[in-house]
């Protein structure tokens, strides 16, 4: 999948974080008499409320902007939106005004109105909000929520892929079916190892009933279907 587009919401809803955290700290910072009164949604006073919020915004910012994992960046942005709903539903269930809490304070750095900036909150919100839970829907649904910023997803395996167990240390290990037979040199261990395609067959030691099992849980430890004591399957020699 293209993720140009996700790159471009994260780093736009970034940059207006970044812009709307500095702001709350610059508000905070110049210790206006009106910052002593409670915020009416978070019950602390508005200079506290202001340096938390500030402060979550702009670090939320430098992940976005700096960020090297996009699911990273697109989660942290999809919970602050969320936040952000939730306290704007708290304010219409309070009856309170927007301009009366730490959200609302930000018209003054930037001037506005007050109906300017409560549409503007409620905009970012929006904006944010939508963006990150559709970027999150697409990355997971296309696979790429682990891939880092500025990598391609990994490609698929071979479709005649085959997977094994190293006897030795247990670390799997990935091969085609033209490669079964070889020996080869344990990636993990270094120890050398048989490449099998298909089912194993081995006797259990404690009762001498045969076991038959994939490759690929060579060295696990399983109940003998025969005797139902414990044993660990191997590789034959």
């Amino acid at each position: 999948m293209n993720t140009n587009w996700v790159k471009i919401f994260v780093n736009l809803a970034g940059a207006i974080l970044l812009a709307a955290g500095l702001s709350r700290l610059l508000i905070a910072a110049e210790g206006a008499q009106f910052l002593s009164l409670p915020d009416p949604a978070l019950g602390i006073p508005l200079h506290y409320a202001l340096l938390v919020v500030g402060g979550i915004e702009s670090l939320v910012a430098l992940i976005c902007l700096f960020g090297k994992r996009i699911h990273f960046q697109v989660g942290w942005l999809a919970w602050l939106a969320t936040s952000y709903l939730v306290f704007q539903i708290g304010l219409f269930w309070m009856h309170c005004h927007p301009q009366a809490t730490c959200i609302g304070s930000l018209t003054d750095p930037l001037h506005l109105s007050r109906g300017i900036a409560g549409w503007f909150v409620m905009a970012l919100t929006i904006y944010i909000i939508l963006g990150s839970y559709i970027a999150l829907i697409r990355l997971w649904a296309n696979g790429t929520a682990d891939v880092p910023v500025g990598q391609s997803p990994p490609l698929p395996a071979p479709a005649d892929s085959i997977k094994m167990s190293c006897a030795a240390c247990g670390g799997r290990v990935q091969f085609t079916a033209a490669d079964a037979g070889q020996k080869i040199p344990c990636p993990h261990c270094q120890r050398e190892m048989v490449l099998q395609a298909g089912n194993l067959k081995m006797t259990c030691v404690l009762c001498g009933g045969h076991i038959e099992f994939p490759v690929y849980v060579v060295g696990q430890k399983i109940p003998c279907p025969h005797c139902a004591r414990t044993i660990t399957l191997l590789q034959p020699p």
